[in-house]
């Protein structure tokens, strides 16, 4: 389905203000070959675009909305709370509400720090990483996204695995001097690294869920290795949980992997829709800080009572009635993978569904579904574009991304699955080509 009247205005219009006339990359359709959709309402998992027309919606504002689009106890307290003021630029109580609830939720968490952003978190906690060891270099893993931050924009995910781009114009070299970036999934690179280098390494960072460049499943013994190798020499493991982080669990990857990183990061579902990120640690290493330490870290908008109030809210539902939620969202989320499994294999092809809780990947491509971004054969972003184009005739609302995932949120429910299992029997016949 092309982009209705009011959709095509209004992106000819952004094109004269915007660049590509979008706020993210990935959101100007360039690699499914369209054009985008304006969205003008959305509401529970569904989503409405500026020409009126409805989609079942799997993108979720690209993971926060685990409560779904305009969840109604979100929205009061959001109002409640603007009521009040938007923002103080003074300590807040909401803050140490929102605090409290990370804290008891994350097992290795003992302090956190808020800020606006996943890419300011990880930043963040890398500044943090060298400031505590006293060292410069960072390792981190080929198809790992950890935001847009100069010495970590190489050999990412996420837009630029989309577009191809192993790094970002107007970085400079002296920038990633000090990031080595290895495979995923390579027991010998990795030891050979920490062999040779182990005493420079500040951080070893990981999204310990890969989900910025397909949904790369990692072997636990890959990621208790990264555990054991920071340990023995001295480097702190952070885990990038911005996608992860209170999506597959209340202790997040850490928590499913029973492994205690140093420290790590948070966005998404932690603002509950709004801008929020964090990252936390013990208290040894987060006191290394200002103004308790040399760590220097700010933010004008950190900790503002409304974005606050939206984790607050998030969290009390998923953290109720000892985790109700997420057997329900792993619940339908084994539903969708069995459903979206079984129209794959209809179609006749050799594609499969990967699944972590209610975090979904197309592998559009023969064999296992590949744990490193360099396994990606380039040609499921051909096979995913004509799928993108026939869901959407359908009414789903998948990503403009073959690299990008699928959100779940509590909104889906049986009847919303049904739907989606449908338009994708008759849609894999068309993306088979």
């Amino acid at each position: 389905m092309s982009a209705g009247e009011r959709s095509r205005e209004l992106y000819r219009r952004a094109c004269r203000l915007m660049p590509a006339g979008v706020s993210s990359p990935v959101r100007a359709f360039r690699s499914v070959s369209s054009e985008p959709l304006f969205v003008a309402s959305a509401a529970g998992c569904r989503i409405t675009d500026a020409d009126g027309r409805e989609y079942l919606d799997y993108v979720g504002s690209w993971g926060p909305l685990i409560l779904g689009h305009a969840a109604p106890e979100v929205v009061a307290a959001v109002c409640r709370a603007a009521a009040k003021g938007t923002s103080y630029g003074a300590p807040c109580a909401e803050e140490v509400e929102l605090a409290e609830l990370v804290v008891a939720a994350v097992p290795h968490i003992e302090m956190v720090r808020f800020v606006s952003s996943g890419t300011e978190a990880v930043m963040s906690a890398v500044r943090l990483a060298r400031g505590v060891t006293g060292r410069d270099v960072v390792v981190k893993f080929s198809g790992c996204y950890h935001g847009h931050a100069d010495h970590l924009l190489v050999s990412a995910g996420s837009g630029l695995a989309t577009f191809s781009i192993p790094s970002s114009a107007g970085v400079p070299a002296s920038f990633t001097a000090h990031t080595i970036v290895l495979p995923l999934d390579d027991v010998d690179a990795f030891h050979a690294v920490m062999r040779d280098r182990g005493q420079e390494i500040a951080a070893v960072l990981i999204e310990p869920i890969p989900a910025n460049a397909g949904l790369l499943e990692q072997r636990p013994e890959f990621l208790h290795l990264l555990r054991d190798e920071c340990t023995g020499c001295g480097a702190l493991l952070i885990f990038d949980e911005v996608i992860s982080g209170f999506r597959v669990g209340p202790a997040g990857a850490a928590g499913a992997y029973g492994i205690t990183p140093d420290l790590t990061t948070y966005g998404k579902v932690i603002g509950g829709g709004l801008p929020v990120g964090a990252y936390g640690g013990p208290r040894s290493t987060m006191e290394h800080l200002a103004p308790l330490g040399p760590v220097y870290q700010a933010g004008t908008l950190s900790g503002n009572p409304v974005a606050m109030t939206a984790g607050i809210t998030t969290l009390q539902r998923l953290l109720a009635d000892g985790g109700a939620a997420y057997r329900e969202l792993d619940r339908l989320g084994a539903r969708l993978q069995c459903g979206l499994q079984s129209a794959l294999d209809d179609a006749a092809t050799s594609w499969s569904v990967v699944r972590a809780g209610s975090i979904l990947w197309l592998s559009l491509q023969p064999g296992q579904p590949p744990r490193r971004y360099e396994d990606i054969d380039a040609s499921v972003a051909i096979r995913y574009a004509r799928l993108h184009a026939a869901l959407l005739d359908r009414g789903v609302y998948l990503a403009p991304s073959a690299y990008e995932v699928m959100f779940l949120s509590l909104a889906h429910d049986d009847r919303a699955i049904d739907e989606t299992i449908a338009a994708f029997h008759d849609a894999a016949l068309a993306a088979r080509g």
